[in-house]
């Protein structure tokens, strides 16, 4: 699995694209440095890494996404349960839980979400 994890500016630059897709190389490189206060060759540095990761493409001078926000948020999502709880999302809710609780609300949002999963599998 390819790595997911961000930095807060890293993070801060891939919600720019997310925001403003699709958008041409050279518009990105100006919102960087009106949003950011980058110059053109960081901002095409952090660019190539996040492609390489396989979150966007620079293709032909066009800046798009290969995933989704929530696609992202979800795989990075699964990355740490993975890595962290051996896949177990049972041992992440546990852990979840046993720090932060659980109001009822969620109790009932997370129990409709099983139930919608027992329906589907």
């Amino acid at each position: 699995m390819t790595d997911l994890k961000l930095g807060a500016v890293e993070r801060r630059f891939a919600e720019l694209i997310w925001e403003h897709e699709p958008l041409p190389s050279g518009a990105l490189v100006k919102l960087c440095e009106a949003e950011l206060h980058w110059k053109k060759p960081t901002t095409y540095t952090v660019l190539r890494k996040l492609c390489e990761k396989g979150i966007f493409k620079n293709e032909n001078g066009a800046v798009t996404s290969l995933l989704s926000r929530a696609d992202f948020d979800a795989a990075q999502g699964a990355q740490l349960v993975n890595e962290s709880y051996g896949g177990s999302l049972p041992a992440f809710i546990a852990a979840f839980t046993a720090r932060n609780g659980l109001t009822a609300a969620e109790a009932a949002e997370i129990q409709a979400l099983i139930d919608a999963a027992r329906r589907e599998g």
